[in-house]
């Protein structure tokens, strides 16, 4: 049986829009807002969390970002993404091009529910807020992680919005089952849903 294991980078005040200042939302890649060793730090944490995968899940408009980049890129961290199994999330996407990618047609949940049966470890979910609020909104994730970065945005996409995710997000109890930091100015969250 899989777990869906999502991590997401977030501002300290719940941003989570345009982290790569690609989008036009946000003209800095909020790396570069880090010391060298912090974001050295991070880089470390992204490719461990990576290597801990056994599949990636993702939205339409996440897999696209990634599918665009990634087959390119040579680095340890492109070789672990270019080679894991790819599950996206669409209704409309056709022909995804990157390797190892299954679109997922269907009713998503039935879909993700057939996947986490299917995959044994975990299925990592990036950047995908939307999917991520429909999948925790069905008790779908087992593990939330959060890169929290010492940035105040004031703005854009939150990680829970409910203007892009209009139906409201029946209250979830999570509780804290890990807390570090990554060098000297990121946090690392893990939550797993509490027991009922």
């Amino acid at each position: 049986m899989g777990k869906i294991v999502a991590f997401e980078n977030v501002s300290l005040d719940g941003t989570t829009q345009d982290a790569t200042g690609e989008e036009g939302f946000c003209s800095t890649d909020w790396r570069d807002t880090l010391a060298p060793a912090d974001r050295e730090a991070w880089s470390k944490l992204i490719l461990e969390d990576a290597l801990g995968a056994r599949a990636l899940l993702m939205g339409r408009r996440s897999y696209e970002f990634f599918a665009t980049r990634y087959p390119s890129r040579t680095s340890p961290l492109a070789d672990a993404m270019n080679s894991m199994p790819k599950y996206v999330v669409s209704s409309t996407l056709e022909d995804p091009g990157w390797a190892n990618s299954t679109v997922l047609r269907g009713d998503p949940m039935t879909e993700v529910t057939k996947l986490k049966e299917a995959v044994d470890g975990e299925i990592r979910v990036y950047a995908s807020a939307h999917l991520l609020h429909t999948l925790l909104d069905h008790d779908l994730v087992d593990e939330l992680r959060l890169a929290v970065f010492p940035l105040l945005m004031g703005g854009g996409a939150r990680f829970f919005d409910q203007q892009s995710n209009p139906k409201p997000l029946h209250p979830k109890q999570l509780r804290l089952v890990e807390s570090r930091t990554v060098g000297d100015a990121l946090l690392h969250l893990t939550y797993r849903p509490a027991p009922r």
